[in-house]
């Protein structure tokens, strides 16, 4: 059996799903209780209390950890997520890390990241960690703006990065062997701006979708009603600067899967439903 922290979430939901399809036993776990696929086991729990992920874990062979960006400011340690998963006697933890931790290792969010992959690495489990950039699917962030305006906000609309469709969150490596004491940069196959990220969506809906560029002011005020205000900046910093290891496409989703990785216009296509 195999526990996905976030299940519900953007990453989680298609982790899981492929999971399931591959005939895999999944315990699905998020903060409060939500819509599973099938054949899946929910449990809601807060990270921020370790304690609460003991009843998934009883019994798991493999944990998917991914951290919510409030975790941190919750004061809680995740490293105690990961003592919990090996005194329960979990084989195998992914961590979902960030590209962050080795392109800008210096800020507090990164250092912390940092710390819990020291901490994964020396707790006598099994791992593998992932450490994406952006992702496709922060493009749903636009979604009602797209469906009600046919407008696309956002800053920088200039500047790209290579940004991973979540699909390729590798479930591999919870599936297979090979994969144990690996870390992998996850990205797409392609450094795409917002600009051709609103065409691509245009393309999938068949209908215009505008775009208009945020200014980086504007643009922290509405990230930072969903995230942490540093996670918000750490972002922006990334967005309209990003340095050459940013803009690296990475072979490892090819390793990892055995084939390319999806391009955002693949991903529009698949998610059209949220923007009509």
């Amino acid at each position: 059996m195999i526990v996905v922290t976030g299940a519900t979430g953007n990453i989680g939901r298609p982790l899981t799903q492929a999971l399931t399809g591959a005939g895999q036993q999944v315990t699905a776990v998020s903060r409060h209780p939500a819509a599973v696929p099938d054949g899946v086991r929910h449990l809601a729990a807060d990270l921020a209390r370790p304690a609460e992920l003991r009843p998934a874990l009883a019994g798991a062979a493999a944990l998917f950890l991914l951290l919510p960006g409030d975790l941190h400011a919750a004061g809680a340690d995740p490293a105690d997520l990961i003592g919990e998963a090996a005194a329960a006697g979990v084989r195998r933890i992914v961590l979902l890390s960030s590209q962050g931790v080795v392109t800008r290792p210096f800020g507090s969010t990164r250092i912390a990241m940092r710390e819990l992959e020291d901490t994964l690495r020396e707790s006598g489990v099994e791992w593998a960690i992932l450490r994406p950039g952006g992702f496709a699917s922060n493009a749903l962030w636009w979604a009602e703006s797209v469906r009600t305006q046919g407008l696309v906000a956002a800053p920088f609309g200039d500047v790209g990065v290579p940004i991973v469709d979540p699909a390729d969150i590798a479930a591999a490596c919870l599936l297979d062997d090979r994969h144990a004491g690996s870390v992998y940069q996850l990205t797409g196959p392609e450094v795409i701006t917002p600009r051709r990220q609103a065409a691509a969506i245009a393309d999938a809906l068949g209908s215009p979708v505008r775009f208009h560029e945020l200014t980086r002011a504007e643009a922290r005020a509405a990230m930072s009603q969903a995230m942490p205000a540093a996670l918000a900046d750490d972002t922006l910093e990334i967005l309209g600067a990003p340095n050459p290891a940013e803009l690296r496409i990475s072979p490892d989703v090819q390793q990892v899967l055995g084939r390319a990785p999806r391009p955002f216009s693949d991903w529009a296509a698949r998610n059209v439903a949220a923007f009509r």
